[in-house]
């Protein structure tokens, strides 16, 4: 087998995890209830172009901590909505959560998306407290190529790019069965046509080979049933990222789609763990 054979179906989760349109169903389920019956405040625009929008469910309990979500889908696919879901357990639990878009490849580059996450987080920053959110209380999670968008907010010099940010503007991330490094992803035939990356371009937007801007603990989490390439990855950040990845959480009998479900579950080590990471389970 080639290795663009091989990465072309390490990388094809929808091929691997055949269940993956019942989750998704029950995820757009979940969510279209959680909008309805939830505080939110949807469609805020952080950015001019049309996919710069977040939705913000606000925790009226707590001490203002917020987690910033930023969804999968390989960089070309899904939105913030499939992802209202993971709100309830978390606004319960006195997080409010803010679930973010951004434009999709083809039309954007995946660098280009990386930006508009910057954008996002800067518009947050700023308006934290319009919400009832604490500023010195932001985090960011990401699951599948938004867990590869968090670890790149992770990295990233904050004063440099816009000089009334802090450096430390988040105080910690989740990334979950995340890409890190994207130089295999050049390789996968029903992928690359969309992003467009090269070994050079793939690098640039590496994590991996980026170091942590600070100090702020990182926890990372695959699930057991995913493929080696997935878990590769997670093991990659650890490795790479020793100073800042303070806890790699097991997910055993999940999926590459499953695993969330242990992200807006409270009892689960996965929510407990990103709570502790939070500094709230004192």
């Amino acid at each position: 087998m080639s290795d663009s054979e091989f990465y072309s179906r390490e990388y094809n989760n929808r091929v691997l995890f055949p269940n993956h349109p019942e989750v998704m169903a029950g995820w757009a389920e979940r969510s279209a209830r959680t909008r309805s019956s939830m505080v939110c405040y949807l469609d805020r625009q952080y950015g001019d172009s049309a996919g710069e929008m977040l939705d913000i469910f606000p925790a009226r309990k707590g001490d203002g901590t917020c987690m910033m979500f930023i969804h999968g889908g390989f960089w070309r696919a899904m939105d913030k909505q499939d992802f209202s879901f993971l709100a309830p357990a978390w606004v319960d639990a006195g997080v409010s959560i803010v679930a973010v878009n951004y434009d999709l490849c083809p039309k954007v580059s995946v660098e280009e998306i990386v930006s508009q996450m910057l954008r996002a987080s800067g518009w947050l920053w700023k308006h934290a407290e319009d919400y009832g959110m604490d500023q010195d209380r932001l985090y960011v999670a990401g699951h599948s190529a938004g867990a590869h968008l968090a670890a790149m907010m992770m990295a990233a010099l904050w004063p440099v790019y816009d000089k009334e940010l802090p450096r430390d503007l988040y105080k910690g991330g989740l990334a979950v069965s995340g890409v890190y490094d994207l130089r295999p992803i050049v390789q996968v035939d029903w992928l690359n046509p969309d992003l467009k990356l090269d070994e050079a371009s793939a690098l640039k937007v590496s994590p991996a080979f980026l170091p942590p801007a600070t100090r702020a603990p990182i926890v990372t989490a695959v699930g057991g049933l995913e493929s080696s390439e997935f878990k590769r990855q997670n093991a990659l950040l650890s490795a790479r990222w020793k100073s800042a990845v303070t806890a790699d959480i097991p997910v055993p009998g999940r999926d590459h789609f499953t695993v969330l479900d242990e992200l807006c579950n409270q009892a689960s080590p996965l929510f407990t763990g990103t709570r502790k990471m939070m500094k709230l389970d004192r």
